[in-house]
């Protein structure tokens, strides 16, 4: 029966870690002894130290140690050029940072996200008069295609494909931030015209937004998950007796002092 090559990513999730790329210099130098080989593991991954001498006991030739090497070798020259040219995003968005750090305090939009608007729009608002040009332009604007009363289609028009990207991106999860605008909104739209509708409806929101932040040099001010219950309290209200009464329910309101 032929034996079975080593198996350390079914034990080591992230095989090029620390204690990943311990284990693997030793192989590729010649070390072939699991119980010598586990004990590189460094951290949390000791306490797996029984699995990973199972996981190391296997094959493990010289064309494998080779074939590891190149790849090894291929890993750390594309960390070396992410490394390069993250420092090199850092000199260029120096002048932006404080756009930047107005942005982030949006949910759902991280440092890279926010660096992608900035590249993609300058950060100068001026040339988009109204935040509606803004949401054209970066494509988020649901198509507006009807005859005789009925509508065709709804999807969004093209526009900005990095910009839309990113937006993406950050809708999905600005939706899933508790107790946010965002996430109010991707509920209420999702159940009446599905999930992609929903988080185009984010996306146009958020646009939205950063067009104010960036027009006015300021940080971003949440609505509040319960801000469409409170712009119609009087629909909500309906909508809750309406349910219960489906129910089975007889409704009765009495208001108390803080809706009196």
């Amino acid at each position: 029966m032929e034996d079975s090559g080593i198996k350390l990513s079914s034990v080591a999730t992230q095989i090029t870690g620390v204690s990943g790329r311990a284990i693997l210099a030793a192989l590729i130098a010649g070390e072939r002894d699991p119980a010598v080989l586990a004990e590189l593991a460094k951290g949390r991954l000791r306490v797996k130290i029984p699995a990973l001498v199972q996981a190391l006991t296997g094959t493990f030739t010289e064309q494998h140690a080779f074939m590891a090497t190149t790849h090894l070798d291929h890993i750390d020259r594309l960390t070396a050029t992410i490394s390069t040219i993250t420092a090199r995003i850092a000199t260029v968005i120096g002048p932006f940072q404080a756009a930047v750090d107005l942005l982030v305090t949006m949910p759902g939009v991280s440092q890279i996200i926010a660096e992608i608007v900035i590249a993609e729009t300058g950060a100068d608002m001026s040339r988009f008069p109204t935040a509606a040009h803004l949401a054209s332009w970066a494509g988020v604007c649901p198509g507006h295609n009807e005859s005789a009363g009925r509508i065709k289609s709804t999807r969004p028009r093209p526009g900005n494909s990095y910009l839309k990207g990113a937006l993406g991106i950050a809708s999905m999860a600005a939706a899933r931030t508790n107790g946010t605008f965002f996430q109010a909104r991707y509920r209420r739209l999702a159940v009446r015209r599905g999930e992609m509708q929903a988080l185009v409806a984010v996306e146009h929101s958020m646009i939205t937004a950063i067009w104010h932040m960036l027009s006015t040099n300021k940080p971003y001010h949440d609505l509040g998950h319960d801000h469409f219950d409170n712009i119609n309290p009087g629909r909500e209200r309906r909508r809750a007796i309406a349910k219960l009464t489906q129910l089975g329910y007889d409704v009765t309101l009495t208001p108390t002092d803080s809706t009196a």
